[in-house]
């Protein structure tokens, strides 16, 4: 499916620049403008998928393998100490834009860049939350 609107259907045809780092048949790779580090690239299948609850098993069998590539050569480098893998899901989850990318974000000691931070859960609200979603399958 195609999205004359999209953003990154837009850098995937080439009518927007963009500084792709990897490309293959279903996959693509660009530095994202608002890195968290140096090298923070996105990582989209080049059909146009929504989001993560939309995909297709098809689409998500190329993601994976692509990312990991673009997440090695980016740990060469850039001699990140560690990488953080993300997808935002959603508006609330933080999407921006509605194109299903990947994250693959460089990470260094002490680069400010914290995840949920202060937070902890007791063992009943785990068992509760856990039993709401095992229904859910």
């Amino acid at each position: 499916m195609l999205d004359a609107t999209c953003l990154f259907c837009k850098i995937r045809d080439k009518q927007l620049p963009s500084h792709i780092i990897y490309e293959d048949t279903h996959t693509l790779a660009f530095l994202t403008i608002g890195p968290i580090n140096p090298g923070h690239a996105l990582i989209i299948p080049k059909k146009h998928t929504q989001d993560l609850h939309t995909a297709d098993t098809e689409t998500l069998q190329h993601l994976l393998p692509a990312t990991q590539k673009v997440a090695d050569a980016i740990t060469k480098a850039t001699n990140a100490e560690g990488i953080t893998i993300g997808i935002n899901n959603g508006k609330a989850g933080g999407q921006a834009v509605f194109h299903l990318h990947v994250h693959v974000m460089p990470r260094f000691t002490n680069d400010g860049y914290k995840h949920w931070e202060g937070k902890e859960a007791s063992q009943e609200a785990l068992k509760e939350i856990a039993e709401k979603i095992r229904k859910s399958f």
